[in-house]
């Protein structure tokens, strides 16, 4: 596989919205950067997290509409969107969708770095709202 379709494969995999999919497609020593800068590194310490965002956004979902690749690195451009689901509901009022970057580094057939470029904004007031922490 080349990197473009590595990327497009953890796209998928995301939106599967199932955590064991996601990391079978990382590197053992995978990074995940937010777009604040935070860093989470290491498959394991992932499936935690990818569970957790799941629980919490259980629709979340990326859709790409533009892609670019140099050597290993995939750019993809596209928007995120998802519902907050508030006491196991999920309703209008607590969907989202923003337009998104994201910035993949494909080490052999895995992801290495998965770095998220977006406004989160509009989902950390939906977060207050609800009293997300």
């Amino acid at each position: 596989m080349t990197p473009e379709e590595i990327a497009l494969a953890f796209v998928d995999a995301i939106n599967s919205t199932r955590a064991e999919n996601v990391v079978k497609l990382m590197t053992t020593d995978h990074v995940f950067v937010d777009s604040d800068g935070t860093r989470m590194s290491g498959r394991e310490k992932m499936l935690g997290g990818w569970r957790g965002y799941f629980a919490m956004v259980p629709d979340y979902r990326i859709d790409v509409t533009e892609k670019f690749t140099r050597g290993e690195t995939v750019v993809l451009l596209g928007t995120a969107a998802g519902t907050f689901q508030h006491e196991g509901i999920l309703v209008a009022e607590n969907r989202w969708s923003v337009p998104a970057a994201w910035r993949v580094v494909v080490d052999g057939d895995k992801v290495a770095v998965w770095q998220l470029y977006v406004n989160v904004q509009p989902m950390l007031e939906i977060m207050k709202r609800l009293g997300i922490d």
